[in-house]
């Protein structure tokens, strides 16, 4: 055996190859790193913890197991002018604080709305930093919502895209985020006909549910490192999903939802095949190979679907030998690569070209 390699990993690696989730996390919130128990903040930083044993902890933590110990969040930075607020929405189905960042360009005209959906252990302004997408709305005059999932509805802070009670309009976490959605457009002047729904890993996969559930809300959708909507209905099939991909569902919605996906093909959290889950549920045919490139250090192949008229409706980027974290991103936040395209430029620049109506 090799030394480097400690036994309590390769116990943990034993039982998630073998499917025995309950026993590999009881032997995970066993292993003792730095005198505290099941810190999922330290586990990360054990330079030999094997990448089956890593894959399966993160794929845990999307599932909702307690893993205490995530890092504080990053300081958000906010030039003069702009602002970053806590605000609150509530509905019979429950209720959620968000953040919200204003630009300084803005003066009161119409501007897009951009909603991102964090992965698990982050928070708003871990997102925000991580994403850079602040950056962006004070580039493009845009404004972008954050909102924050409680420890009490899931307690790795993973959004419950595996529910059913989730995956539906005018239900659960749906409509929380849809509520608060058009809470800020009446707070706020919004162009409604330019609101965009975002997110990572869990929060990818609840991405890809808000577009589902309300194609007449959201104009466009980007999904990174998630899932399809309906890729669980419970946390086996979530944990299944995330190994090795879940079925693409029938798509409900009342008409094609514009959307982007990023996905590294090295990801161990959440297997590729789950990009190509989601493009399969928004195309209406195969995709055309655009791109083959290299940015930031890692190749990349983008493809591309296009309407009638031309417009591109769909697009995959696949991102050779990367991982499970958001492309170009700030090495401040969780879960980020600062390698490869930069997915938040990228998404923008998608987002801009698509409108309700």
């Amino acid at each position: 055996m090799n030394e480097r390699l400690r036994p309590d990993f390769l116990a943990v690696a034993r039982l998630s190859r073998a499917g025995q989730f309950k026993e590999a996390m009881a032997a995970l919130r066993g292993i003792g790193l730095g005198g505290r128990a099941g810190n999922a903040a330290e586990a990360f930083k054990q330079p030999h913890m094997p990448d089956v044993a890593r894959g399966f902890l993160e794929r845990a933590m999307a599932a909702g197991a307690r893993l205490p110990g995530a890092a504080p969040s990053p300081v958000v930075r906010v030039p003069d002018g702009a602002r970053f607020e806590t605000r609150n929405y509530a509905n019979e189905h429950g209720s959620r604080s968000y953040k919200l960042y204003i630009p300084g360009g803005y003066t009161g005209q119409a501007v897009p709305l951009v909603v991102m959906l964090h992965g698990c252990t982050q928070s708003p302004d871990d997102f925000a930093v991580g994403t850079r997408m602040n950056a962006l709305a004070e580039r493009h005059s845009f404004v972008v919502a954050y909102p924050a999932q409680t420890r009490a509805a899931n307690s790795s802070g993973c959004w419950n895209w595996f529910n059913p009670a989730d995956q539906q309009r005018d239900r659960g976490e749906p409509s929380i985020v849809a509520g608060l959605t058009r809470q800020i457009a009446g707070d706020v002047r919004i162009d409604t006909a330019r609101i965009y729904v975002a997110g990572l890993s869990a929060g990818g996969a609840a991405a890809a549910v808000m577009a589902d559930a309300y194609p007449d809300l959201y104009a466009a959708v980007g999904v990174h490192s998630g899932l399809a909507c309906g890729a669980a209905r419970d946390v086996a099939s979530a944990f299944t999903a995330m190994r090795q991909g879940g079925p693409a569902g029938a798509s409900r919605r009342g008409r094609s939802v514009p959307t982007i996906v990023f996905h590294g093909d090295s990801d161990p959290t959440v297997h590729h095949v789950n990009g190509d889950r989601i493009v399969a549920q928004a195309a209406a045919g195969e995709l055309d190979v655009a791109t083959r490139s290299e940015a930031g250090g890692l190749r990349f192949t983008r493809s591309i679907q296009t309407d009638a008229a031309g417009r591109v409706v769909l697009e995959q980027w696949v991102v050779h030998g990367a991982g499970h974290a958001w492309f170009g991103g700030d090495p401040a936040g969780s879960y980020t690569d600062p390698r490869g395209p930069d997915a938040s430029s990228e998404m923008v620049r998608f987002f801009v070209q698509h409108s309700l109506g």
